[in-house]
């Protein structure tokens, strides 16, 4: 009964968390020089592109097929165990993803993944909803930028049933 309990205080946290972060976008940046309240350290820019290697915005010209089609490969050889376009799975779908976060964001994630769950506040939301970090999958810069082309081709996954 006592395990009952628990699982069910379990569950309820969860559902609170998954309230609290769904479809929440990194709040708008204003400028890169001074703090923000709500993030502690991090730089408006951080709070809206993420902490990492990538500090200047990333604008999307034309969809890139070549480079749609290599990020294609490399999420399926190093993201797909964990993510999946149309679902939850270890890690949150990906799917559309890009209507939610920056393409820095997602390449600050990709490319420095412990910083971002240590200092970023909707990251950290995100460790709260799915109890996994993702690791360091080792990737250059332009190959995050290629999974971010790949991203580009996704949609979001439909609203569950009720």
């Amino acid at each position: 009964m006592a395990g009952q309990r628990w699982l069910s205080a379990l569950t309820l946290a969860g559902l609170v968390m998954l309230a609290a972060c769904g479809g929440e976008k990194a709040p708008p940046a204003s400028s890169n020089a001074a703090p923000a309240a709500s993030g502690g350290d991090l730089t408006p820019f951080q709070l809206e592109n993420g902490i990492g290697p990538v500090t200047e915005a990333v604008t999307l010209g034309p969809l890139d097929a070549h480079e749609a089609e290599e990020g294609q490969k490399v999420f399926e050889a190093k993201c797909s165990a964990c993510h999946k376009l149309g679902e939850r799975y270890v890690g949150p779908p990906l799917g559309g993803i890009l209507d939610k976060v920056t393409p820095a964001f997602a390449m600050n994630m990709m490319l420095n993944p412990q910083e971002m769950y240590t200092r970023h506040p909707v990251v950290k939301k995100l460790l709260g909803e799915y109890m996994t970090q993702m690791p360091n999958q080792g990737l250059t810069q332009d190959e995050a930028r290629e999974v971010v082309e790949y991203l580009r081709t996704t949609t979001a996954p439909a609203a569950p049933a009720q």
